[in-house]
């Protein structure tokens, strides 16, 4: 199912658009996928949601960030996550401190408390990568990230998480069927269909739950 097209827009400069400019276009696109979303969900599961891509630079943080932004719109409690772990960008997008989150409470070194950051927008918080580790895939395909997300999943009415690319990493991997669903974000002349291929097949042997695509036209 294809969620959107993201289409052209003189507000794409600006990363948070949701937020900076609610009227526009590109606006009403991210809360056509937001209602998408909503009719997708299972109410009977927490609302985790993962957002990749097959390739590094394809726009799947700003998305994220503008997904979760439109989501929050909306009143619902939202969180979002940055698991990209090797190359983090949430917190320069949102302008939050990074110096604890996500890693921090994986190594168990840190509580919710001091690593989940509010941000401007009401009902929005976000929990950043935190500190570098050497590790990733070790540590968020760990116990301690499925005891995380069950317990933060009890605390929100939805979490994105910001996840690396599937192609260049296997975090993804390990984390997507811990999610109610994956959502991939394709840009148009630049992802090719070989490699959009191979990561729907590689998403498929994780058993993570593909229910949808956002064709991306940057």
């Amino acid at each position: 199912m294809v969620l959107s097209k993201m289409l052209k827009s003189k507000a794409k400069k600006i990363q948070l658009v949701t937020y900076f400019h609610a009227d526009s276009h590109i606006s009403d696109q991210f809360r056509e996928i937001r209602e998408n979303i909503r009719f997708l969900r299972d109410k009977n599961k927490n609302a985790i949601f993962l957002i990749t891509s097959p390739e590094n630079g394809e726009g799947k943080s700003t998305t994220a960030a503008n997904l979760a932004v439109s989501m929050a719109q909306q009143k619902e409690k939202v969180l979002l996550i940055d698991a990209n772990l090797r190359a983090p960008s949430l917190h320069t997008i949102f302008k939050v401190p990074n110096q604890s989150g996500l890693s921090n409470l994986l190594k168990g070194i840190s509580n919710i408390d001091e690593s989940i950051y509010p941000t401007d927008v009401h009902h929005l918080d976000i929990l950043t990568s935190g500190p570098e580790v050497f590790n990733p895939t070790e540590i968020l395909g760990g116990q301690m990230m499925t005891d995380l997300l069950k317990e933060l999943g009890s605390m929100y009415d939805v979490i994105l998480i910001d996840a690396p690319s599937v192609l260049k990493t296997t975090e993804t991997r390990v984390l997507a069927n811990q999610c109610q669903g994956v959502i991939l974000l394709l840009q148009k002349g630049k992802t090719e269909m070989d490699k959009a291929v191979k990561t729907k097949r590689l998403l498929d042997l994780a058993h993570a739950n593909l229910i949808g695509v956002i064709l991306n036209d940057k």
